[in-house]
């Protein structure tokens, strides 16, 4: 696309040319000369334009230094795997809970405990996990379903926060990393402006450059680690405020059933 925009900037430019050169008559070397100039300008700002962002941070994080950036890219990436993970299981573990409710309310009233923990079996999720424990325990009395409710309503929740501590520790390990970056380039600076006797922009330019780029590159990755840790954190908490509603709703259905 590129070279196809330089292309037709270059023919346009060529066609004004032959028809200024039409109508004119005249061939002016300087008026050429200055004409190639300028389409060689535009060629040129093209090009600085057309650079695009990887390359750019690419740039900016080979300058900031691979003893730094890297181990924070390093958090990052596990950081993001550890976050799609979760919000893949969680995705998956997301049914309709009141339709479930409805299905295993109407199944205990026409089929029976049995079908209710068949129903349960083969539907996904913690809320069908907490379920089929809960009747699998009928038999023992509806203090043990509420105890089996209970427990196994913790462990599940458990489940969900797995993974949840090492993005955690992501977050707060990135940008520490990078104020240590910051640090050392600071000390690098001053350790040249006491070498040289003289305090010169062009001396300490780099090490000040260190330590602005890992500072910036600990805190990016902090912020995107922190709005996937959030998300998941708060999806976390709707299924566990469902999945109490549902316990709540398991016990009236099978209070009403022994009642018959």
């Amino acid at each position: 696309m590129k070279k196809l925009f330089l292309i037709l900037t270059v023919a346009i430019f060529a066609l004004g040319t032959v028809n200024v050169f039409a109508q004119e008559a005249v061939a002016d070397s300087a008026a050429v000369a200055e004409a190639v100039t300028e389409v060689v300008d535009q060629v040129a700002e093209t090009e600085i334009a057309g650079e695009t962002m990887h390359h750019v941070m690419m740039q900016k994080f080979l300058e900031g230094g691979w003893a730094w950036m890297l181990p924070i890219l390093i958090f990052l990436v596990i950081g993001l795997a550890v976050a799609i993970e979760r919000i893949l299981y969680l995705a998956l573990s997301t049914i309709n809970t009141k339709k479930f409710v409805a299905q295993v309310e109407e199944t205990v009233k026409t089929k029976g405990i049995a079908a209710a923990k068949e129903l349960c079996r083969n539907t996904r999720g913690p809320i069908a996990s907490i379920y089929y424990q809960g009747l699998d325990r009928y038999d023992q009395g509806l203090d043990a379903v509420e105890k089996s409710v209970v427990s196994y309503g913790s462990v599940q929740t458990g489940q969900m926060e797995s993974g949840l501590t090492w993005i955690g520790l992501f977050i707060a390990l990135s940008p520490m990393l990078g104020f240590m970056g910051t640090v050392v380039g600071m000390i690098a600076a001053f350790d040249q402006i006491q070498a040289a006797g003289d305090i010169s922009p062009t001396l300490v330019a780099g090490g000040i450059k260190v330590a602005l780029l890992t500072t910036l590159m600990g805190l990016i990755a902090a912020v995107i680690l922190q709005i996937f840790y959030n998300y998941i954190v708060s999806k976390i908490d709707s299924l566990v405020n469902d999945m109490e509603d549902a316990s709540i709703s398991l016990m009236d259905i099978l209070t009403a059933y022994s009642k018959k």
